[in-house]
């Protein structure tokens, strides 16, 4: 009997040591140094990730301690990738365990895929280890995950439902998530719609959420990405709309300004937490939905740095996404690229319908210096020569990639790469032909979040047209007023000429329009009947959404949006049925009596 014990307690010491192992997600690092996090394609690679965004100059380590079921013999995987292999890329990195240099050099296996590397074995010494990440050159090397196992034949899968499969495993995920709580109205995305539609909501009594998957408010108005506002507010036919929009305002620092401050981030989040009946999640993706028949009752987000995740249930939701994620995830009818003029009988419109859409930019700028600074050599980015080459010290909106080369969702990681292959081209070009001009001209900032400009558009009871915004069609539930021209973006011809098929540099034609109003039944979802939507994923054609995409227009969308839950709530009806039985009554609102 005892040697039967025996037997059993090696088998099962022997299967326990055989499934030891360590599970890091490199953004949860407790000190990220240098390195930011970087959510963008959580839809791909199923989580956030550690990037060296250092501009060409290495970045501060980033490192975390880390508790280990026992010391021994480990292998260790790195989950990363060469992000500009041509042959190789720049974004090297190393990987540090107490001080010292464990496996080899990352980023420049010449493979532009995300997947594990095999880093060979380590020695634990101790239980608690410092585990750091340090950047050899500047250039945006990302680390997602490391692992660590005593199974020496153990590969951690690359196909991303059985490493979701595992990361839920090894990082507990499997247990239900915490509770966000119950809200009248759950507001997805923080961008200046989402932002303005949260308070418009809570201002009229709505116990509210405000969910931003980012770390700052005001998305593409954020210090984060830097474009200028657009769109007038004095122009409404009702003098309540704009009020909001008017708060987050900061005047207009341009496109790329390379002061952080002159976006007002500090005090968007201000305004956003002295609302008594709101309530704010920064850093919380989105990835998640559940319903019941046509009706959502909960979404689930988690912490990009933590991995934390909180269910958060409501009575009405509003997807203020720009990529329409929450509606995608619900299955609301949605369009992305170019109608036909055969399917809307726009001017305007695409011969055939395909997949174009309007790109995404990362801005850039540069201050002068006192002295002379170098650039790096950059042979894995876009080359440059004397016949073709941008002569600017600062970016403006024309620096996008997109145009149906990309989807603007899958691709987010791929158009970002290779804008950030044709800004540091660009500029170590011209720091080496052109010194007299950009010799004491120092990088400043480049954006690593990409502005979006198009993706989803959700489909409503209405779609807004171009003979609506170009024959100012006032419809009874008219509401925004919209001044900003149809502005289609196209890629630039002498850009086309030098790098065809993957322009970066964008044209465009500006169609004047009058001032028109938006119905408001292209606020919210056709199919999905308690889903609100505000932003530049309304229901519209492709030509339209060219007028109504910039963010005053889009913030005073978010305005109606909360005033619109307000009255759903207080007759228990949905979107559509505030259209249906209590128009006069949203519109009085609008009108301020």
């Amino acid at each position: 009997m005892k040697r039967n014990l025996m037997i059993l307690f090696l088998f099962i010491t022997f299967h326990a040591t055989a499934q030891r192992y360590v599970y890091v997600e490199a953004e949860s690092f407790e000190n990220k140094g240098g390195w930011v996090v970087d959510q963008q394609s959580f839809v791909v690679i199923g989580s956030s990730y550690l990037m060296a965004h250092g501009m060409g100059k290495p970045v501060k380590d980033a490192s975390t301690t880390v508790t280990f079921p026992a010391k021994g013999k480990y292998r260790m995987w790195v989950r990363t990738k060469d992000w500009a292999p041509f042959p190789t890329g720049p974004g090297k990195f190393t990987i540090w365990l107490d001080g010292k240099q464990a496996g080899q050099v990352f980023g420049e296996s010449g493979d532009v895929a995300w997947k594990w590397y095999d880093a060979g074995m380590v020695d634990v010494q101790n239980e608690k280890v410092q585990i750091s990440l340090k950047d050899l050159t500047g250039f945006n090397g990302r680390c997602d995950a490391l692992f660590f196992t005593d199974a020496p034949k153990f590969t951690p899968p690359n196909k991303l439902e059985d490493l979701n499969a595992l990361r839920r495993k090894l990082l507990h995920q499997s247990a239900a998530p915490g509770d966000g709580g119950h809200y009248d109205l759950v507001v997805i995305g923080g961008g200046i719609a989402g932002t303005c539609a949260a308070i418009s909501a809570a201002r009229m009594g709505l116990k509210t959420a405000l969910i931003q998957d980012r770390p700052v408010l005001g998305g593409n108005n954020s210090s984060e990405v830097r474009v200028h506002l657009m769109g007038d507010v004095d122009k409404n036919h009702y003098p309540k709309l704009g009020r909001i929009v008017r708060e987050m305002d900061n005047g207009d620092p341009g496109n790329g300004n390379p002061d952080a401050k002159e976006y007002g981030d500090a005090r968007k989040i201000q305004i956003v937490k002295a609302e008594k009946n709101l309530s704010l999640f920064l850093n919380t993706h989105v990835y998640k939905l559940e319903k019941e028949k046509d009706k959502i009752i909960a979404v689930t987000g988690r912490d990009i740095s933590t991995n934390k995740e909180l269910r958060f249930t409501g009575t009405y939701f509003s997807d203020c996404t720009g990529d329409g994620t929450v509606g995608y995830l619900a299955g609301a009818d949605f369009r992305m690229g170019r109608e036909s003029k055969a399917e809307t009988g726009e001017s305007l419109a695409a011969e055939k319908s395909d997949s174009f859409t309007l790109g995404t930019s990362n801005l850039w700028s540069s201050v002068e210096r006192d002295t002379v600074s170098s650039f790096p050599e950059t042979p894995w980015a876009m080359q440059f020569s004397d016949e073709y080459h941008i002569d600017q010290t600062k970016s403006d909106w024309e620096w996008e990639t997109g145009f149906g080369n990309f989807n603007t969702i899958t691709d987010a990681e791929k158009i970002r790469d290779h804008n950030l292959r044709a800004i540091y081209g660009n500029w170590s070009y011209l720091k080496k032909s052109k010194a007299e001009k950009y010799g004491k001209q120092e990088l400043a900032w480049v954006a690593y979040i990409g502005g979006k400009r198009e993706s989803r558009r959700i489909i409503g009871d209405h779609i807004l047209t171009q003979m609506d915004i170009q024959e100012g069609k006032l419809y009874p539930d008219g509401s925004v007023t919209a001044t900003w021209t149809i502005d289609l973006h196209f890629p630039d011809a002498r850009n086309s000429k030098y790098f065809e098929g993957q322009e970066f540099f964008a044209s465009t034609k500006h169609i004047k329009v009058a001032p028109y109003t938006i119905p408001y039944r292209c606020l919210y979802s056709k199919n999905i009947s308690n889903l609100f939507m505000a932003g530049r994923n309304i229901s519209t054609t492709h030509v339209a959404f060219g007028s109504t995409r910039v963010m005053r227009t889009c913030g005073m969308m978010g305005e109606v949006v909360g005033f619109a839950a307000s009255v759903a709530k207080k007759y228990k009806t949905s979107p559509r049925g505030v259209y249906q039985q209590h128009l006069p009554e949203l519109m009085n609102i609008l009108k301020g009596e």
